[in-house]
């Protein structure tokens, strides 16, 4: 028998948070930052304050007004700390900011070339690169230090909406409206693989799984699916994860891990979940493995647009959700901080870097449930 701890708690509200609908919230890398964009144009930074021995808390450092129309994506930089952050607009820019030492962007911002909405972005794991989507149906690859395009990808047929990069830096992932996810060459820029399920929904964010080898992406269907893109066979769905609505606007979130104790051996056990925002205002926690429902919770009197996660000093997971309603949520795993830590020696457990965002997690996909759709 396992014991599970996988139930999140309300550790902060901001409601008002910002002018307008909030559309993404992204923790830094060490998860002592977080990051806020909306659709009024401005990034608020906040910092995590918290110890093993006390509770978290939030504060805000800082509110960051350069773009000159909505902010729609934030990806923060690997490389630190201090870590650097890029916000793509509305304005048709991508900026660079080091929140921590200046209130304007840094240079050689503005990188300029889409001829249209920037909705996407991400850092590669190096922080070299960045990979960005546009309305303007393009995927850019640019050289960071010189904000310049290295590559111009004639991605998709319809706006896209979301970009990642694999966890080495080799390849990246786009989707767009048209229904279809890409996997790309980072270096040579050719198309490795398309993936489309048969209804052909628009597909509005991905992230590739912490070993690389999946792809998870949110459709206008009302389902999350895991993709597999690599082997002889040319790929396909292994799991669909369901529960929450999502049919009219582009929710996106990521991978998260949780612990468990077996209650025979008394060792933990590491495993991966799935959180998502949905548009009647809940969130909700998959289990990767199961699709088990989790954790589900009404936060919001609105859609949630975007969820991220963070793990603590102590071992805890946090969570931040925003949405339309233009309130910040923090949610802290509810859970004593010594049940986490106890036997971290003998757990064994295997943690992988999580889609670039720093924090660890173990993703083994069971082979049994990788032979169909689920």
């Amino acid at each position: 028998m396992l014991y599970e701890y996988d139930r999140y708690s309300s550790l902060a509200s901001l409601p008002k948070a910002h002018a307008r609908g909030i559309t993404s919230a992204k923790f830094s890398p060490d998860g002592a930052l977080l990051a806020t964009a909306s659709a009024d144009a401005s990034i608020n930074i906040y910092s995590v304050l918290g110890q093993p021995t006390t509770e978290p808390s939030l504060k805000l450092l800082k509110t960051l007004r350069s773009h000159k129309a909505g902010v729609n994506a934030l990806s923060w930089s690997q490389t630190g700390p201090p870590y650097t952050l890029a916000s793509a607009s509305d304005d048709k820019s991508i900026l660079i900011w080091s929140p921590l030492s200046s209130d304007f962007p840094i240079p050689p911002s503005p990188y300029l070339g889409h001829s249209n909405y920037v909705y996407s972005l991400a850092f590669s794991p190096k922080g070299n690169m960045l990979v960005s989507g546009s309305y303007d149906e393009a995927v850019f690859l640019w050289d960071v230090r010189s904000a310049k395009v290295m590559r111009q990808l004639p991605a998709h047929s319809d706006p896209v909406s979301g970009v990642d990069f694999v966890r080495d830096g080799t390849m990246v992932c786009s989707c767009a409206s048209d229904g279809l996810i890409r996997i790309w060459d980072a270096g040579t820029g050719q198309c490795l693989k398309t993936l489309v399920h048969e209804d052909r929904k628009a597909v509005t964010a991905v992230r590739f799984s912490p070993n690389g080898r999946y792809v998870l992406a949110w459709t206008l269907d009302n389902c999350i699916r895991l993709w597999r893109y690599l082997g002889a066979d040319g790929g396909g769905c292994v799991k669909t994860y369901q529960g929450h609505l999502n049919s009219a606007y582009s929710l996106s979130g990521t991978i998260g891990e949780y612990t468990t104790i077996d209650e025979e051996t008394d060792l933990q056990k590491t495993e991966g979940f799935v959180v998502s925002g949905s548009e009647d205002g809940d969130i909700f926690v998959w289990d990767i493995n199961s699709k088990e429902i989790l954790w589900h919770e009404s936060g919001h009197s609105d859609v949630v647009l975007s969820v991220d996660w963070a793990k603590l000093k102590d071992g805890r997971g946090m969570l931040a959700s925003v949405g339309k309603d233009r309130t910040l949520k923090v949610w802290i795993e509810d859970v004593e901080p010594r049940s986490i830590n106890d036997n971290d020696d003998e757990s064994k457990v295997v943690k992988e870097n999580v889609n670039g965002q720093g924090h660890t997690v173990q993703l083994e996909i069971k082979r049994e449930d990788t032979e169909m759709e689920a």
